[in-house]
């Protein structure tokens, strides 16, 4: 690390592609195990505006700067985009939400980061699938983006209008056979119910 300049570690950075990164990914890509010279090392970066700081151990290299669905997979591990992020994405509900919106097998948490609120619902490891890597981000597909979301919303933790459900999706991309048996995935009797209150 003494002879890596702010300048080669730009360089460093830049040939690894490496827009998003952990402490742990910056010793193990310079050498270091002095915990010390990391911290300084990684201070006059931030002074210098290479990189910021997105939570306690999670960096974001500036210079390379990542999009909001990749920066919500690299917040909270594991995770996938999904719910109304995913839906806007594919274009079965209209307008971009406000939140980055994943899911995750962790508890559910609320991260702000340069205005952007990125939110994790928290579901059953069991109903963590149906997702895909698009460019460099994970994201459910357009099934299960819909199953995450009525699965919430048969819980109570998302606001939906039963009779007006059609009117707020455009289901015209909706594979109905794999959706089918997606639902029939999800195992829980309850949901199934409540599917059929909503005629999907």
């Amino acid at each position: 690390m003494r002879t890596s300049n702010n300048i080669e570690i730009v360089k460093k950075l830049q040939q690894e592609k490496l827009s998003l990164f952990t402490l742990a990914d910056f010793c193990r890509l310079f050498g270091v195990a002095n915990q010390q010279t990391v911290y300084k090392k990684i201070q006059r970066l931030e002074q210098k505006g290479v990189i910021k700081r997105l939570i306690k151990g999670k960096y974001i290299f500036l210079l390379e700067k990542p999009n909001e669905f990749e920066i919500a997979n690299f917040l909270r591990q594991p995770s996938y985009v999904s719910l109304e992020s995913a839906l806007s994405f594919y274009g079965i509900i209209a307008g971009f939400p406000h939140q980055t919106t994943s899911v995750t097998t962790k508890k559910t948490k609320l991260y702000v980061f340069e205005g952007k609120d990125y939110q994790y619902a928290q579901i059953n490891p069991n109903l963590f699938w149906g997702y895909e890597k698009k460019e460099n981000f994970l994201i459910a597909d357009k099934e299960k983006s819909l199953i995450d979301f009525l699965y919430l919303a048969h819980k109570g933790w998302r606001i939906i209008s039963l009779d007006k459900l059609k009117g707020q999706f455009d289901l015209t991309e909706i594979d109905k056979s794999r959706f089918k048996d997606y639902c029939q995935m999800v195992k829980n009797k309850h949901f199934l119910k409540f599917l059929k209150q909503v005629s999907l």
